[in-house]
């Protein structure tokens, strides 16, 4: 599919290619634009990785990391889709929001995979109020269980 396919027109934010009248093989291109919105929709990624998994489970997505080794070279920070027996991949825009399994957590595009890291909890202080520390606190918890902060 996406591995080295480049479309002579297509979508601007995540490259989803266009039919065009007359178009030979319309599937390849249905399907190859079926698959980058079936990772987009509801990103859920297995982990961060920068080495292809050896046995890969069809639909598993992944967050290429730093210094992508074998078919992953030269995707870095993409998702990595395994669709169909080969990998897609899609470029993620700024403000993309992933949910990754292993963590149970968040991670950002923003120049860049951030995860979301949970304020400190309020501690010391010349004012002490118990009530807001603890709806602070309960509010971190919440968020927390949300996947929001690791």
């Amino acid at each position: 599919m996406s591995q080295s396919t480049g479309f002579s027109s297509s979508t601007p934010r995540h490259q989803l290619p266009f039919l065009y009248s007359g178009q030979a093989q319309r599937e390849f291109f249905v399907n190859e634009a079926l698959s980058r919105i079936d990772m987009l929709l509801n990103p859920v990624v297995e982990q961060v990785l920068s080495t292809p998994p050896e046995t890969p489970v069809s639909g598993s997505c992944y967050i290429v990391g730093e210094q992508p080794t074998d078919d992953w070279i030269g995707h870095t920070d993409s998702l990595a889709g395994w669709i169909d027996s080969q990998w897609t991949f899609a470029s993620p825009t700024a403000g993309l929001v992933v949910h990754e399994r292993s963590s149970a957590s968040s991670l950002v595009y923003r120049d860049g995979w951030q995860r979301l890291e949970a304020p400190t909890i309020p501690a010391d202080g010349d004012f002490i109020d118990v009530q807001a520390r603890t709806a602070i606190e309960d509010l971190i918890a919440l968020l927390r269980q949300y996947g929001l902060f690791a």
